[in-house]
């Protein structure tokens, strides 16, 4: 008979386990049990609780969390029930979500959770089964719906957006557009209300709608709702909302331009016309919020009669910082247009500089800067109608000391000031060389952009300034500058057409050198893999001038630019490469640094990265921009002798550049521009080491003694350079039978060998050299008629002539061989 205390004992571990278990210690739970059950096998609240957690373990877990916090009112659930949905490789099967979603809904609002609009949220995003059942609730009851939705919270909210935005949880199209409509409206008249707290919430979803169905939702937006839309623009709200206020106001007025245009008119004047201190600051945030999204719109707003020349008095006149720093920050968002540019410098300059001058804090920084954009943009030619050359200059000189003063600050705002105030003023000439001198002022812009967000506007100014401060003049082929000489003749008005002597290679050069010095390239390897597709073609455009100058390119291997450049290269938009601007310019910096630089020491045993990663970016090259008026020869130039380096390593290499080029180089060995043709028939040379580039010459195709006959040709040009790649090639093709056979079926084959030899150059003697003996040397039939053809073209004569005329011992004793077998 059992123990009646082992009994009670058994009864008491067995409710423990089950306790442990439901708080989902399924462990020490099942560790508990098992103790009971050695306590008292029989006992009927042991088996019972044996029977409830196997019933447990057959209930899906997420279910079981969210029957706990429901049913149990267990708030702990919810933690467990959120870890749950964020996995990775979570799957929720349909019945399962809608038996959740169904218990969320019933229960929301009484259970004691603060993330249960979490909870719901991600619940409608991980499970369609979920959003499924509350689309067909929407259809029946879509405001009591919302505003439950509402009430539970910012998560709850999006996956109510998420639900109206997807079409496999609708029973059809027509329906969920209805529903989706009523969302819209719902939303919008929560923006609306007076006293409304969640704001954001509201514009986030309009905002998300917009972005996907504007054209379906742009009827349901009138001037009131497009007012609320505006009014969130306000510079004193929260950045999530004035963010998301802008993107559906990009979208809306992708759709209906006109009605936008003429909602923001009425807007704006009615809130100017105001003149009180709220509805300026919130006309003016608005203005200047508007000139990103459609400049031409806000730039027709901004030059209407009379209103240009009303700020400078207004601002006087004010009592408001607040409403004088929006003013100008709007001013400087119209900087964005060139003829805004040109009223702000007639009206406002005067005003601007005592602002600069006397002013503090924003208001000094924000006229600063203003006056930067606009003399640096404009050239300086309208802004100086009563003030000479020289004291606009040193004006600016002064701007440019103080924005490199609060580069230095603590203070973000003055920090963002600084840099964009920088990225303008650094166009100037004068200005690239006084921060490029200043060890200290880089050092600050680099250490500024270390410690910024990739992705803000303050690491984007940065990169401007780099970019200004390395950029070359572009290379102008003789016809451009005589078309640019023209220009200047018929439009005498203007500046002189003239460079600036700051801006020469030398000036360019040292200021690169200077950046280098100052450590930028770990800063560019850093934020490259996390910045916006913007800046890395900043990125790459700073590399590209760092390239340009050989002595920097083994700095640029040895720091990871090479890796940099490949992983762009990759990771640019898929469209063609040959309009896809940035893998142009990673290719161009590449090939820069393979010129420089032996590819073994950046693609050796120790590099993750294969040598034939750098080809296909080379062979971009090799293609005519399709994006550019004037093709740019000299990165053709410069990917040939990059691709040539390449050539140079290893068979499979030379294999994959023939594969994939080779119709490209056909067309470059009969190129006019003689760089390009001799750069090209170098690199042919590299790749005769390549059975597969020999096979193109000698597999006794037409084809093949076409392209000899071209090579063969090129052996007998002016250009020294050229005949000398092609000896070479020559050379080592001849090595091959099938070649010399070839060679000496061709009329004027053996002819042009035996004038390398007669050549002055002691290479390119060494090379024709090298070839008669290949085919005096071959075995069998074609050497008797390649000695045969050596004779009868004088042959022995001319080496006879070689051995006592060259002192290269090599050479005399190459053509001592020749003569042995051609005397045989």
């Amino acid at each position: 008979m059992p123990d009646a205390s082992n009994g009670d004992r058994a009864k008491e571990i067995a409710q423990k386990a089950v306790t442990l278990i439901d708080n989902g210690q399924k462990e020490e739970g099942t560790r508990a049990l098992r103790e009971a059950a050695s306590l008292a096998p029989d006992n009927s609240d042991v088996r019972a609780a044996f029977s409830k957690i196997q019933d447990n373990d057959s209930i899906h877990p997420l279910l079981k969390q969210c029957r706990k916090l429901v049913n149990d009112h267990k708030e702990a659930a919810v933690a467990t029930a959120i870890q749950y949905l964020e996995r990775k490789d979570v799957q929720v099967p349909p019945d399962v979500g809608r038996e959740c979603a169904t218990l969320l809904l019933s229960a929301q609002g009484q259970a004691a959770s603060s993330d249960i609009d979490v909870l719901i949220g991600l619940l409608l995003r991980q499970s369609l089964g979920a959003r499924s059942l509350l689309a067909e609730k929407l259809v029946r009851q879509t405001t009591k719906l919302f505003y439950q939705l509402w009430d539970a919270g910012k998560g709850a909210v999006d996956g109510f957006i998420q639900v109206l935005l997807d079409p496999s949880a609708w029973a059809s199209d027509s329906v969920r557009n209805i529903c989706e409509k009523d969302g819209f409206r719902l939303l919008v008249a929560k923006l609306i209300e007076a006293g409304q707290d969640y704001q954001a919430m509201a514009m986030k979803g309009i905002a998300r709608l917009l972005a996907a169905d504007a054209e379906k939702l742009q009827a349901l937006v009138d001037q009131d709702a497009f007012e609320a839309f505006l009014s969130s623009l306000d510079e004193r709200l929260a950045i999530d909302l004035r963010s998301q206020a802008t993107l559906a106001i990009a979208k809306y007025m992708e759709v209906a331009q006109d009605t936008a245009q003429e909602f923001l008119s009425n807007f704006i004047t009615f809130r100017i016309g105001k003149q009180t201190k709220n509805d300026l600051i919130v006309a003016f945030s608005v203005a200047a919020s508007i000139f990103p999204i459609v400049p031409s719109v806000a730039a027709a707003l901004f030059l209407t009669e009379g209103f240009v020349e009303s700020l400078a008095p207004l601002a006087k006149g004010t009592k408001s910082t607040e409403v004088e720093v929006t003013m100008l920050s709007m001013i400087s968002a119209a900087c964005i247009d060139q003829s805004c540019r040109e009223a702000i410098n007639k009206h406002c300059l005067e005003w601007l500089k005592s602002v600069a001058r006397g002013g503090t804090g924003e208001r000094k920084e924000k006229a600063a800067l203003i006056i930067v954009k606009t003399q640096s943009t404009s050239g300086g030619a309208s802004s100086a109608r009563d003030t000479s050359a020289t004291t606009q200059e040193t004006e600016m000189d002064e701007l440019v000391g103080m924005f490199r003063s609060m580069m230095a600050s603590d203070e973000v705002t003055s920090k963002q000031s600084s840099i964009e105030g920088l990225a303008y003023a650094s166009l100037r000439p004068t200005v690239k060389e006084t921060i490029a001198h200043d060890d200290k002022s880089l050092k600050h812009l680099i250490e500024t952009l270390k410690s910024s967000d990739p992705k803000s506007p303050l690491t984007f100014g940065g990169l401007s300034i780099f970019v200004n401060l390395t950029k070359y003049l572009p290379n102008l082929s003789e016809e451009q500058k005589r078309m640019g000489q023209l220009k200047a003749y018929a439009n005498t008005s203007k500046a002189k057409s003239e460079p600036d002597p700051l801006e020469d290679d030398e000036h360019v050069t040292a200021r690169c050198k200077a950046v280098l010095d100052a450590g930028i390239l770990p800063l560019l390897v850093n934020i490259s893999k996390t910045v916006s597709p913007t800046a890395l073609s900043l990125i790459l455009n700073i590399l590209l001038s760092l390239s340009k100058t050989p002595k920097h390119r083994g700095q640029l291997a040895q720091q990871g630019a090479v890796k940099l450049l490949l992983s762009a290269y990759t990771s640019t938009p898929d469209t063609s490469p040959s309009t896809n601007p940035s893998q142009r310019i990673v290719a161009h910096a590449l090939a820069r640094i393979l010129i420089s630089v032996n590819p073994l020491l950046i693609f050796g045993s120790s590099s993750a990265l294969p040598i034939t990663s750098a080809i296909r970016p080379l062979l971009l090259l090799l293609e005519e921009d399709a994006t550019s008026e004037n093709r740019d020869l000299l990165s053709t130039f410069e990917g040939l002798l990059g691709l040539t380096n390449l050539a140079s390593t290893e068979d499979f290499v030379r294999d994959t550049i023939v594969r994939l080029s080779w119709p490209k180089l056909e067309d470059l060995l009969l190129s006019n521009n003689p760089m390009l043709q001799r750069a090209t028939v170098e690199l042919v040379c590299n790749l005769m080491a390549s059975p597969q580039c020999v096979s193109k010459f000698a597999d006794g195709s037409p084809q093949a003694a076409n392209r000899l006959h071209i090579l063969l040709a090129l052996a007998d040009v002016d250009d020294y350079a050229t005949r000398r790649a092609a000896g070479g090639g020559l050379a080592m093709l001849t090595e091959w039978d099938a070649a010399v056979d070839a060679v000496v079926k061709r009329e004027r084959g053996v002819r042009i060998l035996l004038g390398l030899c007669e050549e002055e150059e002691v290479e390119v003697v060494h090379r024709g050299v090298v070839c008669v003996l290949n085919v005096v040397s071959a075995p069998g039939d074609v050497g008797v008629r390649g000695r045969e053809k050596v004779r009868s073209e004088g042959g022995v004569e001319t080496f006879r002539g070689l051995v006592l005329q060259v002192e290269n011992r090599e050479v005399v004793e190459l053509a001592v061989e020749v003569l042995k077998i051609l005397n045989e």
